[in-house]
């Protein structure tokens, strides 16, 4: 009996061909490139002149533990207190030395949000400026917050909150986090409201966080396709005016859309930005490298002294003696000459990078000589 002749489409066949197809699929998916990735306006701009304002104030922190001022070595502190008895109706008789050890003058520091209102709470930080051990445990007396134009915006009192703790007895010391500053969780209301320019005039003008031409071109006519031609119009790098409805409600709407539009970066300037402290080097994705060849060795000198004795001879009438012996030694390790080829993506300037070998600190110098070269495309900011 003759066997029957398969199918072209008999399932087994048709199983490996399905298979080879789909891992074809997925290799042309994966080939593709990823899209771009969107920002939204409110992560490239703000609106001019709605912003944060800094708070600041002089007070005294009382209730302290004998880990107060010590009022010889910080007279301030005697002296704010005076004037605080003074307003009070109390007066110290001249020539009294008062040894404080429960007060401790501090500067008060806070931000004014945008469109704060009176009799809104904030948060204020609270730091020691004399030689106080600790702040745990104080309460923080009425204290004026000033603007930069002097004028009192706000008003802070309550009890610190210290993210520490020490102890210490009989020379012994053991101390955990910070302790001559603290923070009270809204312990300022606000007195005074700080005018925004959101409700005057026709137009606003949207700041960039980073100056950039293409990014301001990109934001107007985003908003102008969104609603309308001419609404907004690109200034300069840094500035995008744009012109707003009427009503106030209106206002509020309108921002809220617009602040919301997809926007499409375009590709940032190519930096390099280096840590001298730290050593530490962070390089975006623009950054390129040149064909280039680099040799970097090490010099190290080395010192090691050890004290010798000059001891005289019996019934000499000498004195022992201790000189002190150096021996130095120089150590210096060869660089080979390593060929780097050039790299238009940053997995190949850090594949480069590291054929090197050279430590992060090593490599600060590195860099500085290849911009110095001509063979990095990138614009060096040292922090």
């Amino acid at each position: 009996m003759n066997e029957m002749a398969l199918s072209p489409f008999e399932p087994r066949r048709l199983l490996p061909r399905l298979l080879s197809l789909g891992a074809l699929l997925g290799a042309l998916v994966l080939a593709l490139p990823a899209p771009a990735h969107a920002v939204r306006i409110k992560e490239v701009a703000a609106v001019q002149g709605v912003r944060n304002n800094q708070l600041t104030g002089y007070g005294l922190v009382v209730g302290l533990d004998g880990t107060g001022d010590q009022t010889t070595q910080a007279p301030f502190t005697t002296q704010s207190l005076n004037a605080m008895l003074q307003q009070m109706g109390v007066t110290v008789p001249p020539g009294t030395t008062m040894q404080l050890r429960n007060v401790a003058a501090v500067m008060v520091t806070a931000v004014l949000p945008p469109f704060a209102v009176p009799g809104q709470a904030i948060d204020v930080n609270v730091s020691s400026m004399g030689n106080a051990k600790s702040l745990r445990g104080g309460t923080l007396v009425a204290t004026p917050l000033k603007g930069a134009d002097g004028q009192i915006y706000a008003l802070a009192q309550g009890n610190l909150v210290v993210g520490g703790a020490g102890a210490s007895a009989n020379g012994s010391k053991v101390q955990i986090n910070h302790l001559s500053a603290g923070r009270i969780p809204e312990g300022a209301t606000v007195e005074r409201e700080v005018a925004t320019p959101l409700q005057q005039g026709e137009v606003l003008s949207l700041g960039l966080n980073a100056a950039d031409f293409d990014t301001a071109r990109q934001v107007a006519q985003t908003i102008n396709r969104a609603k309308g031609a001419g609404t907004a119009m690109a200034l300069d790098g840094r500035v995008v005016r744009v012109r707003m409805p009427v009503g106030a409600d209106e206002r509020v709407a309108f921002l809220a859309d617009i602040e919301n539009l997809p926007l499409e970066l375009a590709r940032p300037a190519a930096k390099v930005v280096l840590n001298a402290r730290t050593g530490s080097v962070v390089m975006n994705e623009a950054v390129t490298l040149g064909a280039c060849a680099v040799a970097h060795g090490s010099l190290s000198v080395t010192i090691n002294t050890t004290p010798q004795v000059s001891q005289p001879n019996p019934f000499s009438q000498g004195q022992t003696v201790v000189t002190p012996k150096s021996d130095i030694a120089i150590t210096q390790q060869g660089g080979n000459l390593v060929q780097m080829p050039a790299g238009t993506q940053l997995a190949d300037v850090v594949k480069a990078l590291n054929l090197l070998g050279a430590t992060p600190q090593d490599l600060l110098a590195i860099l500085q000589a290849m911009k110095s070269a001509g063979a990095l495309n990138a614009e060096l900011e040292v922090i």
